[in-house]
């Protein structure tokens, strides 16, 4: 338990080194908090929060800098967000994966850091499917979500089917199909095909297996954008050991999507704090994320990823109302 003083002594501390990046010794501590207390007894205080693992000091420095539990400290209780409206652009409702990529470069110009958008769960029920003959059994296969995302794929047939023939199987999975899960195509297909032409039962069956390729595939599970801008960072970029690990977080995805796939089960914003856990594994990063919805139901998440010298009370805000802001691109209009 920490008393006022050490509390407020380490809300300046870690205030001032988010702000200059340097070891904060006790003379500047002591103007940084407003306190009118002796150098002696601010290192005094300062060796207190040292052995409580809240700050360390770096080298040979005589200045402080916090750990992650002192930022975790800092962040569950001493963050005061700043109220003030953030000034950020509308997102258009336009097909989800254009909207999630906007909003992982809003997140990006908005925060000068990296953004990331865990991109929605892909749906496996079809809403409409067409066929276009591009050659000699060759087949353009045209299939659109509910959500009206539209993918296409080509596909080889044994047989040449005529575009009248490509027509009337697509009328037929429309009329019977829309709106079931491909699975259920799959199945309904098996005990209906006897009532089909041999020929297009055959075709239905091919365009059943590549709409459940396509429709259950992740696209792109993470869209990141800004990763180039940690580049600019002071903390990295004196040391390329800590961007080659940033980059290799990126590369992978895995630990990322593991990341927002939790933070996608949590109501609200979530910090994570780089070093504290084994969810964001690496010290120099921390992450600000909330979840966001498509018509009242969470549906993924999105976030900032930064150094853990960050301004967090302005990436709460940016992380806030760019959730919102997905959440009404991507939800019918009411």
């Amino acid at each position: 338990m920490l008393d006022d003083r050490a509390k407020l002594l380490l809300k300046a501390l870690v205030e001032r080194y988010i702000a200059d990046g340097q070891p904060v010794g006790s003379r500047t501590l002591s103007r940084a908090s407003g306190l009118d207390l002796s150098a002696a007894t601010i290192r005094n205080v300062m060796a207190d929060l040292e052995d409580l693992g809240l700050i360390a000091s770096p080298h040979t420095s005589a200045g402080r800098i916090p750990t992650a539990r002192g930022y975790r400290l800092f962040v569950d209780t001493m963050l005061t967000a700043n109220r003030e409206q953030l000034s950020a652009p509308s997102l258009a409702r336009e097909q989800p994966q254009k909207v999630i990529a906007s909003a992982a470069q809003l997140l990006s110009n908005l925060s000068q850091f990296v953004g990331v958008v865990m991109a929605p769960r892909r749906t496996s029920v079809f809403r409409h499917i067409e066929f276009l003959r591009l050659s000699q059994q060759r087949i353009l296969v045209i299939i659109v979500s509910p959500e009206g995302d539209v993918q296409n794929r080509v596909i080889f047939t044994e047989a040449d089917y005529t575009q009248s023939q490509l027509v009337e199987a697509a009328n037929f999975l429309n009329a019977n199909y829309a709106g079931l899960a491909i699975e259920q195509v799959r199945e309904r297909l098996k005990h209906e095909v006897e009532t089909l032409r041999g020929e297009i039962a055959a075709l239905m069956q091919a365009a059943v297996q590549v709409g459940s390729d396509v429709l259950t595939e992740a696209q792109d599970d993470v869209v990141i954008s800004g990763e180039r801008n940690l580049l600019s960072v002071s903390d990295f970029a004196g040391d390329m050991g800590h961007l080659r690990h940033a980059f290799d977080l990126f590369e992978q995805k895995t630990q990322l999507m593991r990341l927002l796939d939790v933070s996608s089960r949590a109501e609200g914003i979530r910090i994570y704090i780089g070093g504290e856990s084994q969810t964001v594994p690496f010290e120099e990063l921390s992450v600000v994320s909330a979840p966001y919805e498509v018509d009242g139901q969470i549906v993924g998440t999105l976030g900032v990823i930064g150094p853990t010298r960050m301004p967090y009370d302005r990436m709460i805000q940016i992380v806030d109302i760019t959730s919102r802001l997905v959440s009404n691109a991507l939800s019918r209009p009411k």
